[in-house]
């Protein structure tokens, strides 16, 4: 399996920025994943994406196993030709979005049966299905083992019990994966919020040969501060070589508090969902273009942006369009909040090469305080 060389280029406390260079071009971290979850950045044309800054989007293995299915893609030239992007691609396991389907899956030691969310039907996925739909269908760069993503909150025997399992399928997706000389896989660690389960998983997994290291079973519910707190008890136990990736993360102040613990890659729906909903991020925090304030507001978006959509429309015209239901307004408000997302990591690898970092980020947690995400209220 080939290993993608992971520079590092400076460091600030354990805040780090780099290059990761994979067969299809250089990632520069902390790299911030568009997700393309059906072949498509949702509402953006793949020229608009890669103008923003992105080098690597998300594929979702699940949706696209599921329509228009995995094989099919392969035939038409893989995943990569098929959605236009001939840069890095990593694809997600399918394990997310299975494990969110409590209510139409199966679970075993050997993987899981599950009904499709769009007819019914059934279909079974396993840690070998899995590499097979990742790197040998859709062609991705970057692969993710299959894992059990743990319920939160959940109890310590259960988190035990689904982390061993994460730990059998991660050896099982290494032998599915085999030597390749021009794609890798990322292993997954798992242990829910319990300091003991995150060491033994990080180290596990950081011992099971894998080209880089994820952690998982974040942003199902815990919180901002938790989320912290989760990576805080991980990083320490994994290897400083490899790249690390927080799956499924988040608002900025996610991002800006998880790099400052050492995460290099990350990737989230958000951007991309928010612009559907006519809410735009900008350097001052989230906006809701939908408020009647901003019917007569001649304002760009955001204009220390640099991309059209940030500063070539008014508040007031995308106001109406939203208000209007007008496809465009969702198009632009995306197409911003992507650029947006890109412009904040650009400025993170700046701040961290110039040894600034400590000082932005104690600018946006001010600024952004209010943004933090708070615990779902759940019970078991």
């Amino acid at each position: 399996m080939a290993t993608f060389p992971f520079e590092i280029k400076a460091t600030e406390g354990a805040a780090r920025t780099g290059v990761l260079k994979t067969a299809r071009g250089e990632i520069r971290t902390p790299a911030f994943m568009p997700v393309g979850t059906a072949g498509t950045v949702k509402a953006l044309y793949m020229d608009q994406v890669k103008d923003t800054g992105a080098d690597i989007i998300l594929g979702n293995s699940y949706h696209l196993m599921l329509r228009p299915g995995a094989e099919r893609v392969q035939r038409l030239g893989g995943l990569h030709k098929f959605a236009k992007w001939d840069g890095p691609m990593l694809t997600d396991s399918g394990g997310f979005q299975v494990w969110s389907l409590s209510q139409l899956r199966k679970m075993d030691a050997d993987g899981v049966t599950f009904q499709s969310h769009i007819d019914g039907s059934k279909h079974r996925l396993t840690p070998a299905r899995s590499i097979e739909i990742q790197a040998d269908l859709l062609g991705a760069d970057i692969s993710m083992q299959l894992d059990e993503c743990t319920d939160w909150p959940s109890t310590h025997d259960d988190a035990a019990r689904s982390m061993e399992l994460s730990l059998s399928w991660g050896e099982r997706s290494l032998d599915a994966f085999g030597e390749r000389n021009d794609q890798t896989l990322f292993g997954i660690v798992q242990g829910s919020n319990f300091e003991d389960l995150r060491e033994q998983s990080a180290k596990a997994v950081s011992a099971q040969g894998f080209g880089g290291i994820a952690l998982g079973g974040l942003a199902v519910g815990e919180g901002h501060d938790q989320m912290c707190k989760t990576i805080d008890m991980t990083v320490p136990h994994l290897p400083a070589a490899f790249p690390r990736y927080v799956m499924g993360v988040g608002k900025p102040i996610d991002l800006v508090e998880a790099v400052a613990r050492g995460i290099d890659m990350f990737d989230c729906v958000l951007p991309t969902r928010a612009g559907r909903h006519g809410q735009a991020w900008t350097w001052d925090g989230p906006i809701n273009i939908k408020n009647a304030k901003f019917s007569e507001d001649l304002a760009p978006l955001d204009e220390a942006v640099d991309c059209p959509a940030s500063r070539d429309y008014s508040r007031s015209y995308l106001h109406h369009l939203v208000r209007s239901g007008e496809y465009l307004g969702s198009m632009v408000l995306t197409w911003h909040n992507t650029a947006f997302f890109q412009a904040l990591m650009a400025e993170i690898r700046l701040s961290i090469a110039e040894g600034r970092f400590e000082a932005l980020r104690s600018e946006l947690s001010s600024r952004w305080a209010s943004t933090k995400s708070k615990p779902k209220e759940i019970s078991i």
